[in-house]
């Protein structure tokens, strides 16, 4: 009986030197973060990390032991509902990032709550995207997140959301109101870094054309923006005046960057100005042509 993909850890992959290179570069950029912005300023980031900082700042509990300590039940979920090669690859993240703030000394770079709050987060945040480029983590929050996620009718921002409402109300119980301010401020940053790190600057859209002239618009996406399409066939019409006008055609849909997505639609309307369509923001994108390195299509 063969193994599932959960149940098989792939060594090649966490051994792998992009790997590597994300998982050492992530954590020292996370461990300088800490060190040099959030640390001496009490400022917390979300998660499992900033229930560890506030433990650590407000009871004098070790940092390192807390981070280990606190993060394996998450760990021993990710194993049994994630994959054993996630698993490993975040506990091995997890343990070096300790392993470095042990030994890492790093000066205040400034006293300036905002750009402490706003390079700090940003050096969190790209420092969380690179390791989970690498195919870690290092904090646990994100295995429970997904686990309620898919037991409850919370999405996961919501939950995440929830979660970390609670750590930075803490946070203001115990530092202040002030310092909670800031924390958030430095989470917002650390997030919407690791987003761009995640996903890309190169974020995909998909646009989808309804027009009289399809034909046209079709020969314009493949053959002037070397773009492959999708059709769908359907109707046109039905508007409030003339509900009873209405005409096939076929429905146009395309995969395109976000910094594409101005020219195309400009391009378009030269072609026919009552053109109606519609821009989905897409996560993920995978197989087919979406666009051109050399003589290899991605």
């Amino acid at each position: 009986m063969k193994q599932s993909s959960k149940q098989k850890i792939d060594w090649a992959s966490i051994l792998s030197p992009q790997s590597l290179v994300y998982t050492i570069c992530g954590v020292a950029l996370a461990a300088i973060a800490l060190e040099a912005f959030m640390l001496p300023n009490k400022f917390l980031d979300g998660g499992v990390t900033g229930i560890a900082i506030l433990a650590n700042l407000g009871f004098g509990i070790n940092l390192n032991l807390l981070l280990v300590v606190l993060n394996l039940p998450f760990l021993f979920m990710a194993w049994k509902m994630i994959g054993k090669t996630f698993a490993i690859q975040s506990g091995f993240s997890i343990f070096l990032l300790t392993i470095v703030l042990h030994f890492l000394e790093v000066p205040t770079v400034t006293e300036d709550k905002v750009l402490i709050a706003v390079f700090g987060g940003f050096l969190m945040g790209l420092g969380i995207g690179l390791i989970i480029r690498g195919g870690g983590l290092i904090d646990g929050f994100e295995v429970v997140t997904e686990y309620f996620h898919k037991n409850s009718a919370l999405t996961a921002s919501e939950i995440t959301v929830f979660l970390n409402s609670l750590i930075m109300l803490s946070a203001a119980f115990v530092f202040g109101i002030e310092p909670a301010m800031y924390s958030i401020l430095t989470y917002f940053t650390a997030i919407k870094t690791t987003d761009y790190v995640v996903e890309g600057f190169e974020e995909y859209t998909a646009l989808t054309i309804i027009s009289k002239e399809h034909e046209l618009v079709k020969e314009l996406i493949v053959k002037d923006f070397k773009k492959a399409i999708s059709v769908y066939k359907g109707e046109r019409g039905y508007l409030p005046d003339t509900f009873h006008i209405h005409h096939p055609c076929d429905i146009i849909m395309t995969v395109v960057t976000r910094l594409e997505v101005h020219r195309m639609k400009l391009a378009i309307q030269e072609i026919d100005p009552k053109a109606f369509f519609y821009v989905q923001t897409i996560k993920e994108v995978k197989g087919g042509v979406v666009k051109q390195v050399g003589k290899k299509h991605v």
